[in-house]
């Protein structure tokens, strides 16, 4: 079986491929290092299971996962990133994604995510599964009314990304984005970046800097 890790940092793809290759047999480790690489490395073999990181160069890991779904719906994908807002780990299971792990997490629960996910299963890191069943609902009603896409552009715009930038990585039109980001201030009722940031920390989207 092959299992395909995608993440822009060659060093955390290399202990990661030993820790699965050490607790997991018959394993064939593909490594791809943007989210581009990535489709066309399943394009090439369509693999058992995906790692995949959030933050790559390019299109983003959750594009990337929304793209190879939509080509290929049966196939697993399992988000392992050093994000750990709940609002990224809600965004990633809505793209299909079958789990999320944090590259805190010690080699035995990696292994314990995999296996699971391999399996069958949905799989969330301990921490953030308790978060998420614990979170009061109806906390982020300002989100509701948003599309995946609007959610994932609010994000960009509040981390500081031009609309260059996110027409680039999301294959969009500069006009397009503009128009989202037209939207996205009245329906989220924001004058300014610095509400967007505001709001983007306070429902979960961004981690606040200390």
């Amino acid at each position: 079986m092959a299992i395909l890790l995608v993440d822009d940092h060659p060093m955390l793809r290399l202990g990661l491929a030993r820790v699965l290759e050490q607790g997991l047999e018959g394993l064939a480790i593909v490594q791809a290092g943007s989210g581009e690489e990535a489709l066309l490395k399943v394009a090439e073999q369509v693999p058992g299971l995906v790692i995949m990181d959030y933050e790559l160069p390019g299109i983003s890991g959750l594009e990337t996962t929304r793209r190879l779904r939509q080509r290929l719906p049966q196939l697993r994908v399992l988000f392992f990133s050093e994000h750990r807002e709940l609002g990224l780990v809600r965004q990633a299971l809505d793209a299909g994604a079958c789990g999320f792990l944090s590259k805190a997490a010690e080699p035995g629960v990696v292994l314990e995510a995999v296996r699971r996910v391999l399996s069958g299963h949905a799989y969330i890191e301990q921490s953030l599964a308790t978060e998420l069943a614990l979170q009061v609902p109806g906390s982020h009603a300002r989100l509701q009314g948003l599309t995946q896409r609007e959610i994932e552009i609010f994000r960009m715009l509040a981390k500081g990304s031009s609309s260059r930038v996110i027409a680039q990585q999301l294959c969009l039109s500069s006009k397009t984005v503009s128009n989202y980001l037209t939207l996205l201030k009245s329906k989220l009722q924001v004058g300014s970046q610095a509400e967007m940031v505001h709001l983007a920390i306070e429902t979960g989207l961004l981690k606040r800097v200390a």
